[in-house]
């Protein structure tokens, strides 16, 4: 019986896990020019030629404007207009830090440590604020993926040691999959330790998609980003030759417009 129920769950964890970055994949800018030009390659098979050279010039030029570091920086920059960089010295003292999953990879059965990557920058901003005596409990938010040996919430934890945070100023949240469950989750366990004031410490590019998941009228969030993504060219020219990094930010914006955007539309159903 535990066997089937263990089996259950990693296969929802799975086809969920799948499903998601399957439409992850189709919105951003890789995934709708391949889309295109598929359509291109049919058109062209079923003797639609001029149609399929159109769609194929599309795919092409699609996939180069969002390639080119001018263009994937403004909208980067864009998305995260509403929360700039602020002075630790600046922020309000609260009751705790809540940082939400997404900066490292736990630990798997290939790699027996956990993998930081871009948006680890949260956790140091985390360690950042407890040290500078802000705020002293921290929240870790993030659930386990049958494919990883703990849970995201515990490896940050771990990190957190490393950055001379105790033990005892931790609290994690292990059971959430996506932003809304790191949301509901937090909120219930903030709520029951009373508190009323957090700060809320993520990506700038994920900001605004987190309050709108966090809005809660019994806590006050102080938002503070990180993680900003964008660095200035070392020439103008750099500006406009398409790279991989450009087209990777250009995919992180799309994502999260898209998720604010089907957030925004399930609250006003």
């Amino acid at each position: 019986m535990a066997l089937n129920y263990g089996l259950m769950l990693f296969l929802t964890w799975n086809v969920m896990y799948l499903i998601d970055k399957l439409l992850i994949f189709l919105v951003s800018p890789l995934g709708t020019a391949l889309f295109i030009g598929l359509l291109a390659c049919l058109l062209g098979f079923g003797q639609r030629k001029r149609l399929a050279l159109t769609f194929g010039f599309t795919a092409w030029a699609w996939l180069l404007i969002w390639s080119l570091p001018m263009t994937s920086d403004s909208f980067h920059n864009w998305v995260s207009r509403d929360y700039p960089a602020i002075s630790i010295s600046n922020v309000e003292p609260a009751d705790a830090i809540v940082v939400l999953g997404g900066g490292l990879s736990p630990a798997d059965r290939i790699n027996p440590e956990s993998d930081l990557n871009q948006a680890a920058d949260r956790m140091v901003m985390a360690a950042k604020l407890f040290h500078a005596g802000k705020a002293q409990k921290i929240w870790l938010s993030g659930g386990r993926h049958p494919n990883f040996l703990t849970s995201e919430a515990q490896a940050m934890a771990d990190f957190l040691l490393l950055l001379g945070v105790p033990k005892t100023a931790i609290s994690l949240e292990e059971l959430s999959r996506n932003t809304r469950e790191n949301a509901k989750f937090t909120i219930d366990q903030l709520e029951a330790a009373g508190v009323k004031k957090a700060i809320l410490v993520t990506s700038a590019l994920h900001m605004r998609r987190a309050l709108g998941n966090f809005t809660n009228q019994t806590i006050m969030l102080i938002p503070i980003a990180t993680d900003y993504g964008v660095r200035m060219q070392a020439s103008m020219l750099q500006n406009f030759i398409p790279s991989t990094e450009a087209l990777d930010r250009s995919s992180q914006a799309f994502k999260e417009t898209a998720a604010w955007l089907l957030h925004k539309a399930i609250r006003m159903l």
